[in-house]
């Protein structure tokens, strides 16, 4: 078994306040007991706390000023509150509801009726915490490239441009690799697209094996793969994209066919470099030496700022 459901009893009526507790750890919750609105406000920022029950008058800060509060903070999940008065005209019950209250009680406590609101909180909590987890998914898959499953050319951009940002703050800088497969459109045309899926995939995980866990790699074009590097300058930039190069290329890539050889190409650039402190200014940079990498026969790898030191084992086209 679990850990028992937490419930905030915020209630000022020390008796009160104890019925309650009973009651609901009879019901197998755990009752958290404040005696005041600052207080159930402070108890409140335990994540753990999801359903609560607030008494609308109480010392200082009042139950309906905490629900105001609740609803104003964006990255809790969802709290269930209800609220409990002895105020029981309609225009009260409009106010504590339209405070952000999930329902509303009236004192003295009907307990049988309590512990069905309990349980239709608990419901709703658990609908809330499915549907943002299906919310988490479908962002995920919408962020990410349907073929390879790294991220997509919107997502990479978006974290080049965060990472820019903070590496300006920081005065460090972040490197972009730009890595193009070489004559992709070949091995597409000889072993069917099928095959070059396979292989697109299989440079991924290999590229995927070499990368830091705090770089980023996406898929930005058809047999594009950019990966971003943080505090990444230009003399460790050019260590890395040849490591990637020689970790696709070091061996053919087996495919339900064939063997198939693979290498890549390479255009690496640095936030150090001028003209670089945009996302677009960036990449457009990092693809004019790929441009040359391929020039030089392709299977290599170029540093911008650097391009009379190729690295790698070019071949004439």
């Amino acid at each position: 078994m679990g850990k028992p459901m937490k419930i905030l009893v915020a209630e000022d009526d020390l008796i009160c306040s104890r019925i309650l507790q009973k009651n609901i750890e009879n019901w197998g919750y755990k009752a958290v007991l404040a005696r005041s609105g600052q207080a159930a406000w402070e108890a409140l920022q335990d994540e753990e706390l999801r359903l609560s029950i607030l008494d609308w008058i109480m010392p200082g800060m009042d139950g309906v000023e905490v629900c105001r509060k609740i609803r104003r903070r964006k990255k809790y999940k969802y709290t269930y509150i209800i609220l409990l008065s002895a105020k029981d005209r309609k225009q009260d019950i409009i106010a504590g509801l339209s405070s952000g209250a999930d329902d509303y009680m009236t004192k003295p406590v009907n307990f049988l009726e309590l512990r069905a609101r309990l349980q239709t909180g608990k419901r709703v909590i658990d609908l809330e915490d499915k549907l943002l987890v299906i919310q988490n998914q479908l962002k995920d898959i919408a962020s990410r490239d349907s073929l390879t499953k790294i991220w997509n050319r919107a997502e990479i951009s978006k974290f080049l441009s965060e990472e820019l940002e903070r590496g300006q703050r920081e005065k460090k800088p972040t490197g972009v690799i730009l890595l193009d497969v070489d004559y992709f459109k070949k091995i597409n045309d000889f072993y069917g697209h099928a095959i070059g899926d396979q292989a697109l995939l299989q440079v991924v995980c290999r590229l995927k094996r070499k990368i830091r866990k705090s770089d980023k790699i996406g898929r930005y074009g058809g047999d594009e793969i950019i990966i971003i590097l943080p505090n990444c300058g230009l003399t460790e930039i050019k260590r890395v994209g040849e490591r990637l190069r020689l970790s696709v290329g070091k061996r053919s890539i087996r495919t339900e066919l064939d063997s198939v050889p693979v290498t890549v190409s390479a255009g690496c650039a640095t936030s150090e470099l001028p003209g670089t402190a945009s996302a677009d200014k960036l990449i457009k940079i990092a693809d004019s030496v790929l441009l040359k990498a391929k020039g030089l026969g392709r299977n290599c790898v170029v540093v911008a700022g650097q391009e009379l030191e190729p690295l790698g084992e070019r071949k004439n086209v």
